[in-house]
């Protein structure tokens, strides 16, 4: 094949001065590539599309507060219901990518069928749902796979867990708690302090700011304000560095699917969580009621499974591993880990669904899960 002539002109000296104009026109025509490139996917990253779900699923009740996913299984064992986070954020974190995903994990361990409760955004016929809503479709959920199964609760979607086996023991056989703040008042993170220092009349007013739903826009800059730094400045610089490396633009992309489309949040059901649940920490003292009923910890005496992360900023590993004291489960039927990483990572880092998920899984089997 014969040399292009750009390849000519480096190989003669007498065009060296030649060939490196032309390198350096080369280098602004990628340059200026790269900029245009970095300009479209920052608008791609800044306004994405809507999160989708990585694994094949139907939609096996669609009630008020979420839609229940079945992802199927080995058609045999409990049902498991990963009880997603409901904290501003789709439910699709539970089975965010290829690869990343904790509803393929427990898939790939041959457990019988694996569902998830994917939550709805707070429209305005909802701002008015309060917890006691979400723990009753969460037991209507139980009923439709069979009246049993295994609760995998993530972050605040935890709690919620933890409130349903306490009110109906009998139906959860087993409960896993994964950077799920049990004990809010444990530890020192900023979440705690938040909820300690910002006066409840300022989130009322947040509430009522939104016609009284809580804005997912609104908390979502707020948790930005946490890591300012990285939200503002930061990503948009690590995009620039890597806009030549498709790998790296497509994992960002699928990341700001999920991080930039926020769900905005019942007002009654926010400012019960903010007030019961963080301020005062009623459900960890015993005292929360829920569905007519005082809810104690000590009433859940399944078996637990109790998942933190080591430099988890959200839920801290106090708030999660508070919970081997407040719960009536002997000692012996607690396990509890404190995994490498921060928050999300717990739910959909690769490290942690190779190394961690894994584990649990097989734990869950032995509870009846497969």
């Amino acid at each position: 094949m014969a040399d292009t002539p750009h390849e000519i002109e480096q190989s003669v000296p007498l065009f060296w001065p030649m060939a490196a104009v032309l390198g350096w026109q080369e280098a602004g025509y990628q340059a200026m590539a790269d900029g245009l490139r970095f300009v479209q996917e920052a608008a791609e990253i800044s306004a994405p599309p809507e999160p989708s779900w990585a694994t094949p699923n139907e939609v096996l009740l669609d009630l008020d507060t979420m839609r229940l996913r079945d992802f199927g299984g080995s058609g045999s064992g409990l049902p498991v219901i990963i009880d997603a986070p409901y904290a501003g954020h789709s439910a699709t974190i539970a089975d965010f990518a290829p690869g990343q995903s904790l509803v393929a994990t427990l898939l790939a361990a041959g457990l019988g069928r694996v569902l998830v409760t994917d939550w709805k955004s707070a429209g305005p016929e909802m701002r008015d749902f309060d917890i006691d809503k979400y723990l009753a479709e969460i037991n209507v959920a139980i009923d439709e796979v069979g009246g049993r199964a295994i609760l995998v609760g993530l972050c605040q979607g935890g709690w919620m867990s933890a409130m349903v086996a306490a009110r109906f023991p009998s139906k959860v056989a087993a409960l896993v708690l994964a950077g799920s703040p049990i004990d809010t008042d444990a530890g020192d993170g900023p979440i705690r302090r938040m909820a300690h220092e910002t006066p409840l009349s300022a989130y009322r007013d947040m509430v009522a700011s939104h016609h009284g739903r809580m804005s997912g826009s609104l908390m979502l800059t707020g948790w930005k304000n946490m890591h300012a730094e990285k939200q503002y400045l930061g990503k948009f610089l690590d995009l620039y560095a890597h806009i030549e490396d498709r790998n790296y633009i497509e994992r960002t992309e699928t990341f700001e699917r999920w991080y930039e489309n926020p769900l905005d949040l019942p007002g009654r059901y926010y400012l019960q969580a903010i007030d019961l649940l963080f301020k005062q920490n009623l459900f960890a003292k015993g005292e929360f009621l829920g569905l007519g009923r005082r809810l104690s910890l000590k009433d859940v005496t399944c078996p637990a499974y109790l998942l933190a992360g080591d430099s988890d900023d959200i839920t801290t590993r106090e708030q999660v591993f508070a919970a081997e004291d407040l719960l009536g489960t002997p000692k012996a039927q607690i396990r509890k880990l404190l995994a490498k990483g921060g928050h999300i990572g717990l739910f959909m880092g690769r490290h942690t669904l190779a190394d961690v998920w894994p584990g649990i899984a097989q734990w869950i089997a032995e509870q009846g899960g497969k």
